[in-house]
């Protein structure tokens, strides 16, 4: 397994959750929940439920596989918080559905489309350069920060999740998993057809997100992996062997503004080091 640096290595070993030696003895029951930063749209290989989009190279499989744990993948493409409790695509059963008293682990990524996080950048999309072009920060900011209010407003969203979660799998551990660095300070125009201060302003909106999610994990006794220092370097203005995410135009299969298959390989490998002791694990 490829490792992570020592560094990376060393701040999610700060948040590791060991499972207990009773867990150990007998195959551990792990539910993925989330949205298509889990699922992973469009990453080869497609999971046979073509309605979420969802690989089966995603960073759950992988981090299943690590742990060698027994997967309920019910992440999927465009899900929002009220997601896990109504039907997803008319016919999908709610993701809270797959919990059950007997679940070990619990892993979710949520809140990028309760804020309309992509379509927000989507709406940055500049070719021209300044002064000739607008800024979608100015306009994102002009009447107080849109995408920081939004974020602010999903807050109690996240703790009746998480209350929900830890109700129907009291003996799980819950860890909720954040998003990445997806574009580094500054950009990279025209590389990628944002502006700087866009780009700095779409990832300070993803940092907002990821630290309010971390603080209500905290808050509910949750774990929470970050991301975010796992993917800098690899955001999508990085080489295209060296990048996790995909930029605006894909340069390998997946989604746009997504992670791809050496994104979920890393991003699996640091959830299943931020879940367990490998001794207490097959």
């Amino acid at each position: 397994m490829a490792r992570l640096s020592l560094a990376v290595t060393a701040a999610i070993a700060a948040t590791a959750l060991p499972l207990s030696p009773a867990q150990a003895e007998e195959s551990v029951e792990y539910v993925a929940m989330g949205d298509s930063a889990a699922a992973g749209p469009l990453v080869p290989h497609p999971d046979p439920n073509l309605l979420c989009f969802r690989s089966t190279s995603n960073y759950p499989r992988v981090a299943a596989a690590e742990l060698g744990a027994e997967l309920t993948d019910v992440t999927c493409s465009g899900a929002e918080t009220e997601d896990f409790a109504g039907r997803q695509h008319v016919v999908l059963p709610p993701q809270y559905d797959a919990l059950s008293p007997s679940t070990d682990l619990v892993t979710v990524t949520i809140g990028g489309n309760d804020v309309d996080l992509v379509q927000a950048a989507v709406s940055c999309l500049n070719p021209l350069p300044e002064p000739i072009a607008n800024s979608c920060a100015d306009e994102f900011t002009e009447d107080g920060d849109e995408l920081a209010e939004r974020v602010a407003a999903l807050t109690p969203e996240i703790d009746a999740m998480l209350d929900e979660i830890a109700s129907r799998a009291p003996d799980a551990r819950i860890v909720v998993v954040g998003y990445g660095t997806y574009i580094r300070p500054g950009g990279c125009y025209p590389m990628q057809p944002i502006l700087a201060r866009d780009a700095d302003y779409i990832q300070s909106s993803v940092d907002a997100l990821s630290e309010m999610l971390a603080e209500r994990a905290d808050a509910h006794g949750a774990s929470f992996v970050d991301l975010r220092p796992v993917s800098q370097g690899h955001d999508v203005c990085a080489a295209r062997d060296q990048k996790y995410f995909e930029g605006f135009v894909p340069t390998s299969l997946a989604a746009p503004l997504h992670p791809n298959a050496r994104g979920m390989e890393a991003f699996g490998e640091a959830v299943a080091d931020a879940v367990a002791d490998r001794e207490l694990v097959r």
